[in-house]
């Protein structure tokens, strides 16, 4: 877990979930301006995720699984918070708040889609899984670099590399199947009354089309934020500017 306090009066907590592959260090560029806006920044792994365990058990990490555990995440960190999931992490955010949605302030939907992931991003996400069936975690990623143009790979470094090695292959193989097949909840999640709720993209998104977040802002009647110059994490591409939009919307409840 990494968690930024502010140096005075705190204004609200948010709960910050990774996505797919990802870990807690993905926002690490966030934390700061957060902290410095008077807001507690946690941000986790979840289940099975680079520091945070988890068994060899696909089924240990189905979806409602994973909300259960960010409901006592949240109860952890003393809720209630403000949710923010990017990516998988939305979709298990979502989770959550259909699970029950008193424990959050606003929830935000961050590069995280209505429903599975474009048909390009399935076919990827099954050559990993059919990859990690039968390599070793070292292997794949070594594959995943060779497959990936240099000027488009964003598995470079040590550092990920790292992250990589201890994530379990059981929660990538279970939560990549979910992205393929996750069913529309829009309008589940829009009829969860009184809550706040806020899309967060970047211009360009090859996971999700920019157009279909769009829709889903306008069917949640949520906040919408396009992040110029971000693609699919805006989290690392804009930092300053994602966290200026997270606040700004934290603000105003």
């Amino acid at each position: 877990m990494l968690d930024a306090r502010p140096a005075g009066v705190v204004k609200g907590t948010a709960l910050l979930l990774p996505g797919f592959t990802g870990s807690k260090e993905d926002f690490i560029a966030l934390l700061e301006p957060l902290a410095e806006a008077g807001y507690r920044a946690v941000a986790i792994d979840g289940r099975g995720q680079y520091e945070s365990d988890g068994p060899d058990d696909q089924q240990a990490y189905a979806q409602g699984e994973l909300a259960r555990d960010v409901l006592a995440q949240t109860e952890a960190v003393g809720g209630p918070v403000h949710l923010l999931g990017h990516s998988l992490g939305g979709q298990v955010a979502r989770a959550a708040v259909l699970l029950e949605a008193a424990p959050f302030t606003t929830l935000t939907l961050m590069s995280s889609g209505p429903a599975q992931i474009s048909p390009a991003q399935q076919q990827k996400v099954k050559l990993l899984s059919d990859a990690l069936a039968v390599m070793g975690m070292d292997q794949v990623w070594a594959a995943m670099k060779a497959l990936d143009p240099p000027e488009d790979a964003d598995t470079d470094g040590e550092e990920l590399r790292r992250r990589w090695l201890r994530h379990n292959p059981a929660q990538l193989i279970a939560t990549g199947r979910q992205l393929t097949v996750e069913p529309d909840r829009v309008d589940e999640l829009a009829a969860v009354q009184p809550l706040p709720k806020h899309v967060v993209s970047g211009e360009r998104d090859d996971t999700w089309a920019v157009p279909l977040l769009d829709t889903m802002a306008q069917r949640l009647h949520a906040h919408r934020t396009v992040i110029t110059g971000a693609e699919h994490s805006p989290n690392t591409d804009r930092p300053l500017e994602t966290a200026a939009a997270l606040i700004t919307f934290w603000d105003q409840h």
